[in-house]
């Protein structure tokens, strides 16, 4: 390194985002995901020991992925060096592989390499690393926003801890936030900054646990506010309030919120919670989620989790899809909200799919000589002479009703459909038994 490269990254240094700035460089100076770096915990020990072995960091942004990798790069006596998977390329590997070897070789130094942003990396790229992470030449540090089991390769991931990172408590974003306006090595302290307890609490709500967010609005706020005539600059709420003047949701549609958000979507309409369904539905909304594929999801739900205990469900949420096209945005959010809440509180019943998928496993194992013969086609010439006779019509009977057998003879007495209690099901239950005599224990 030359006078004037040292001069650059000096400057870079100096001038670079406080979000960069405030990064921890030992494992005491970390904040939050204490799920993993706990002092009893695995990655905790597996640091401080200096007896790493291949990872994957994986989490939201702003969790603290890249951080965690510098801690180690501060803490080992390994080699360590990094690449970004949106810019490296196979030369790039190449080079680290080489020099890794040579590393060894020479020095019997072992080299971490960190390899952010993962996931987007191709197969291609990921199956060159793997011979390298497998016999040790390399140990794998990859960081990633998406779920490592779609996103890597099963081979690498096998060959992996996976450490999940969670958002931050608001209570860390808010020490990071005083960390960030007082400190004044690294922070901001110079500028004689104070932030209000309510502008605290603002940004650290509104960051989502994303550190880097609620950093980013920390600065902006002091570089913008003039200081008031006492010569303090003060971040009260209304200034905080200008920093971030929106929520930015953490939803990517197609990544593990996608699935989180509309999974959490569903089990709230199936657990009969219409607030929690249609904050949910707010949530996709407000992030473009196609309204179509919500639409879908609610019929799915009506059927899967209402069926017969409302009959009514599934009419509702076809007719919310057929609305929802024909409408389009923003009306179709009211058009979401009444099928989403009139499945939720709607009454529940998984009956009609236990049916179809206890059906299907009994056609699946059970071999059956055929269809009764009184129930086949008696319509073509010779079928009378092939015994497809005795067919009794139930419409001429009294009730429109006469018992006779269904079931393939190997499955006489079978039940499938188990109705409920709840709903008009209760009704179904009750008029089944009125006709089979003990429907629920397969008696005729």
């Amino acid at each position: 390194m030359d006078l004037f490269d040292y001069m650059r990254e000096t400057n870079m240094e100096k001038e670079s985002p406080l979000a960069k700035r405030l990064r921890p460089t030992t494992l005491d100076e970390v904040v939050g995901q204490k799920h993993i770096i706990g002092e009893d915990k695995l990655l905790y020990r597996a640091i401080k020991a200096d007896k790493l072995s291949s990872i994957i960091f994986y989490g939201p942004p702003g969790t603290g992925k890249t951080t965690l990798a510098m801690v180690i790069a501060n803490t080992t006596s390994s080699i360590f060096t990094s690449l970004n998977a949106t810019t490296a390329g196979k030369k790039d590997m190449e080079q680290v592989v080489e020099e890794a070897k040579n590393q060894y070789g020479m020095y019997q130094k072992r080299t971490i390499l960190f390899v952010d942003e993962i996931h987007r990396f191709n197969k291609a790229q990921q199956d060159y690393l793997l011979p390298f992470v497998e016999d040790g030449t390399i140990i794998l540090i990859g960081a990633t926003t998406e779920n490592p089991y779609f996103e890597v390769n099963g081979a690498l991931i096998s060959r992996s801890h996976i450490f999940r990172l969670e958002p931050l408590h608001k209570s860390d974003i808010r020490e990071l936030l005083k960390r960030a306006v007082y400190d004044k090595e690294k922070g901001m302290g110079a500028y004689n900054a104070e932030i209000d307890e309510e502008a605290l609490d603002f940004l650290a709500d509104m960051s989502e646990g994303d550190a880097r967010s609620a950093l980013n609005a920390i600065e902006l706020g002091i570089l913008t506010t003039n200081p008031s005539e006492d010569g303090i600059i003060h971040i009260t709420l209304e200034v905080a309030e200008e920093c971030i003047q929106r929520r930015a949701l953490r939803y990517d549609k197609d990544g593990d919120n996608h699935y989180d958000t509309i999974s959490a979507f569903i089990k709230s309409m199936r657990g009969s919670d219409p607030d929690a369904a249609v904050y949910y539905l707010a949530k996709m909304l407000h992030a473009g989620e196609s309204v179509t594929f919500i639409a879908r999801r609610i019929m799915i739900c009506a059927c899967e989790d209402v069926g017969i205990a409302d009959p009514q469900a599934i009419c509702v949420a076809v007719a919310c899809a057929q609305a929802v096209e024909r409408v389009g945005m923003p009306e179709a959010q009211i058009i979401l909200s009444n099928a989403a809440i009139y499945v939720a509180q709607a009454p529940k019943s998984n009956a009609v799919t236990n049916a179809i998928f206890d059906a299907l496993d009994t056609v699946k194992t059970v071999s059956v000589s055929g269809v009764p013969p009184h129930l086949r086609d008696a319509h073509y010439k010779g079928s009378k002479d092939l015994g497809h006779v005795g067919y009794q019509y139930p419409h001429v009977f009294p009730g429109n009703f006469v018992k006779q057998q269904y079931l393939p003879h190997e499955l006489v007495g079978s039940r499938f459909y188990h109705p409920s209690n709840n709903g008009y099901e209760q009704q179904t239950r009750e008029r089944l038994n009125r006709l089979y005599g003990d429907y629920e224990n397969g008696q005729l």
